[in-house]
């Protein structure tokens, strides 16, 4: 192991230009805007052209956070894209980005850890950095999942959306009695005994469709919060740091009752909650980047901040990251 850590050096995202309000879904399935956000919080979500793939997605925020970080795609060594609606069953949804990219000299592959994706993702880049086999990391969470919604139940239709979120990793040496820099901290988690709570019901193997997305909702919410809490809890222990060191605490948003009992079982004043759901509804893999690019270009997160960030989906998988802006 060398002594050397990923400092996040930039960031970008985007969302498709078609914005699908709770009125519009109202038309569709029997529900109201005012049901919606009083149950998820969510007012509106981004749909994907039918022209767009996931790759597109993640694309356009991948060069959006290389010129964030202020280097070409030739500069990196390793595109990893967390998505579980990718382009193809092969090849990875990952390679089509460094194709779109112009990268010849990196590798790239994709994970599949739902809305844990990007979490899982920053990990396994911190690995990489660590270990010495990357110094600059291409992280993505991209999804479409509107095109595995199944659009005439009302229980889920509602809930997501589409976009793209991205950060570039960069390897930077620790330098003693200098402020910790980067990630200090990755706590993963999964239990597939909960697998049947939130899934996708079809797939090559088993029935050779693409399916449709199935959730037990109320089951989803009981375990969330707690598992939620233990892998920050986890975090603060290992770095030595509390809920009140933290500058931003950046969720999956996946919907605000459940962000704001996660916020409030672990101490975090809401101020330091940064929640994007009313905007962007559950973008799975690509929320918590999402919701990083925001904070960042708005002016909330600045160099020296602690910010933690943590996700569950399904299968259950779950996990935390924690970073020095």
């Amino acid at each position: 192991m060398l002594n050397q850590r990923a400092v996040v050096a930039g960031v970008g995202s985007y969302l498709p230009e078609k914005v699908m309000t709770n009125d519009d879904i109202s038309k569709i399935v029997d529900t109201t805007s005012e049901w919606i956000v009083q149950r998820t919080g969510i007012e509106r979500r981004h749909i994907a052209a039918d022209d767009q793939n996931t790759s597109d997605l993640a694309t356009i925020a991948a060069k959006r956070a290389l010129d964030d970080a202020g280097i070409s795609a030739q500069d990196v060594d390793l595109i990893i894209v967390a998505t579980s609606t990718p382009d193809f069953t092969f090849p990875a949804t990952a390679v089509s980005v460094q194709y779109n990219l112009g990268n010849t000299t990196g590798y790239a592959f994709d994970i599949q850890a739902v809305c844990s994706g990007f979490v899982y993702a920053m990990t396994i880049a911190d690995s990489f950095i660590r270990a010495g086999n990357a110094s600059t990391i291409l992280v993505i969470g991209a999804e479409t999942f509107s095109r595995i919604l199944d659009w005439t139940d009302r229980t889920t239709c509602v809930l997501f959306g589409d976009g793209a979120g991205a950060a570039v990793l960069r390897a930077q040496p620790v330098v003693e009695d200098q402020l910790e820099q980067g990630i200090l901290s990755c706590h993963l988690r999964s239990d597939g005994s909960h697998r049947q709570k939130l899934y996708v019901d079809g797939g090559p193997s088993s029935t050779q469709t693409t399916g449709h997305l199935r959730m037990q909702g109320r089951e989803v919410f009981k375990h969330a919060v707690g598992m939620i809490s233990g892998v920050v809890t986890d975090a603060f222990a290992a770095s030595g740091t509390t809920a009140d060191d933290l500058a931003w605490f950046i969720p999956h948003q996946a919907n605000r009752r459940i962000i704001e009992a996660s916020a409030e079982k672990l101490g975090i004043d809401i101020d330091k909650v940064v929640m994007t759901v009313e905007g962007h509804g559950n973008t799975s893999a690509a929320s918590i980047p999402l919701a990083l690019d925001v904070a960042v270009k708005d002016g909330r997160v600045q160099r020296g901040d602690l910010v933690m960030l943590e996700a569950m989906g399904g299968g259950f998988t779950w996990g935390s990251v924690l970073l020095r802006w």
